[in-house]
C-alpha cells in the first residue's frame, strides 16, 4: 500500500510533506498495491499508552479475554495501536492471574499488547490516591519475580516508592529487566537520587501522588529534572494538571523526557455515573474521575488521543511535541522502539490520519485498515 499527499511526522519531532509506504504488515521503503489518499492529513505513528487500567466498563485486573479484546479494540479505533496494560494494588493472586491472561491474550483484534506495568502494590501509604490501602505491602523482589514468571516476561515496568524498605534492593537487582517507576510516594530529593543511581529511570503521573515542588524540598520533582536518563508521565487530560503547570514541565524537562499518559479507567467510553477501581467506588463527571469516600482524583476517562488534543488546543503546546510525547518517548522508555513508535521502514505499520482538528479520519493496524 501507499499512502500519498500527508504531512508524515518525523522522530525528530517535524512533520514533512510526503508518502509512506507499507509491504505487509510493516513500514518499508517502497510499496506497490492499493494507493490511499491522504489529502490534507497528519500522519503519526499508532499511539502508545505506557499507563492506563481499561475502558468500555473492563478493567486489566479482572477483565476475561473477551473484556481484553474489549479495551483492545476501543484503544485501536481511538488511535492507541500499542498498549502497556497497567495493574492496581491488589492481592498477589489476582495480579498474577492478570499478568497471565495478558500474556496469553495473543493476537487482540485490537491493540498489540507491549508490556505489562505494575502500579503498586509497593506504594506509600499516605500518597496512596486511588489505590486500594487493603492490599499496600512492602517492596518484594521475589513477589516480583513470580508475577513477572506468571506473565512469561512481559513486564516492562513497575511503580513503587523508593523511600519503603526494600526497594532500593529492588530496584537494583530488578532494574536491568524491568524500568523501575518513582510513585505515589513521600520521597525526599535525595531519596529520589538514590533511587535514580540505583537504577530507577521513570516517574509515574509526575506531580500526582507526590510531594510538589518546594524551593527548599524539591522532591521527585526536582530529582527526576537533575537526573538526566529519566523520563516523566503526564496526565494531560485537563484534570490531573493545571497547564501552566504543563507548559512549565517542558520548560523544564523539554519534549525528550515526557511521556504523556492516559491513566484512563473502565468508564472510558462508558457514561457518566459510578463506577469501580481496584475495589473502591468512584464517580465520573465529564472529564473528572474521584473516590467518592474520599473525593480523592482517581484516573482518568480521557484516551490518549485526547490527552494530545487537549495539550495542544487547550493548553498551548506544539503539535510536533505532544505527538512525540505519545508515540516516540513511551515506546523508547519500555525498550519496544525497534518495533513501534516511529514510522520507520521494518517497523509494524501502525498508523493514524488525522484531519485539520485533530480528529481521527482512520487508523492502520499493521499495514491494514482499521475497522472496530
Amino acid at each position: 500500500m501507499l499512502i500519498k499527499n500527508v504531512k508524515v511526522f518525523k522522530e525528530i519531532g517535524a512533520f514533512e510533506a510526503g508518502e509512506i509506504c507499507i509491504d505487509g504488515e510493516f513500514f518499508s521503503d517502497y510499496a506497490d498495491g492499493a494507493v490511499y489518499d491522504g489529502e490534507g492529513c497528519y500522519a503519526i505513528p499508532g499511539l502508545v499508552d505506557i499507563h492506563f487500567h481499561g475502558c468500555v466498563g473492563e478493567d486489566f485486573s479482572d477483565a476475561d479475554e473477551k473484556g481484553l479484546r474489549a479495551i483492545a479494540r476501543f484503544e485501536a479505533a481511538h488511535g492507541t495501536t500499542s498498549i502497556c496494560p497497567t495493574t492496581l494494588t491488589l492481592p498477589e493472586e489476582q495480579l498474577a492471574r492478570t499478568c497471565k491472561r495478558i500474556a496469553a491474550l495473543g493476537e487482540s483484534g485490537g491493540a498489540r499488547v507491549v508490556g505489562i506495568h505494575l502500579e503498586g502494590p509497593f506504594i506509600s501509604y499516605n500518597m496512596r490516591g486511588a489505590q486500594n490501602p487493603e492490599f499496600i505491602r512492602q517492596p518484594d523482589t521475589e513477589m516480583v519475580r513470580r508475577l513477572q514468571a506468571a506473565a512469561g516476561g512481559l513486564i516492562k515496568t513497575i511503580s513503587l516508592a523508593p523511600e519503603l524498605p526494600g526497594a532500593t534492593g529492588l530496584i537494583e537487582e530488578c532494574g536491568g529487566e524491568i524500568i523501575c517507576s518513582i510513585a505515589h510516594t513521600e520521597a525526599s530529593y535525595e531519596i529520589a537520587m538514590e533511587a535514580f543511581y540505583a537504577g530507577a529511570r521513570k516517574v509515574t503521573h509526575l506531580y500526582n501522588a507526590m510531594q510538589g515542588l518546594y524551593h527548599r524540598s524539591p522532591g521527585v520533582i526536582g530529582a527526576a529534572m537533575d537526573y538526566p536518563k529519566c523520563h516523566v508521565e503526564l496526565i494531560c487530560d485537563g484534570v490531573h494538571i493545571h497547564p501552566s503547570v504543563v507548559r512549565a514541565t517542558f520548560r523544564m524537562f523539554g519534549d525528550d523526557k515526557v511521556i504523556f499518559v492516559s491513566d484512563s479507567m473502565m468508564a472510558t467510553g462508558m457514561a457518566d455515573g459510578k463506577w469501580e477501581l481496584g475495589g473502591l467506588e468512584v464517580e465520573v463527571s465529564g472529564r473528572y474521575v474521584h473516590i467518592v469516600d474520599t473525593n480523592t482524583i482517581a484516573g482518568s476517562v480521557s484516551p490518549l488521543i485526547d490527552c494530545v488534543r487537549v495539550a495542544v488546543q487547550e493548553m498551548g503546546l506544539a503539535f510536533e511535541s505532544a505527538v512525540k510525547c505519545a508515540t516516540v518517548n513511551p515506546a523508547k522508555a519500555i525498550g519496544v522502539f525497534d518495533k513501534v513508535g516511529s514510522i520507520e521502514a521494518g517497523k509494524y505499520a501502525d498508523l493514524v490520519l488525522l484531519n485539520e482538528d485533530l480528529s481521527i479520519k482512520q487508523v492502520f493496524l499493521s499495514g491494514k485498515l482499521y475497522n472496530a
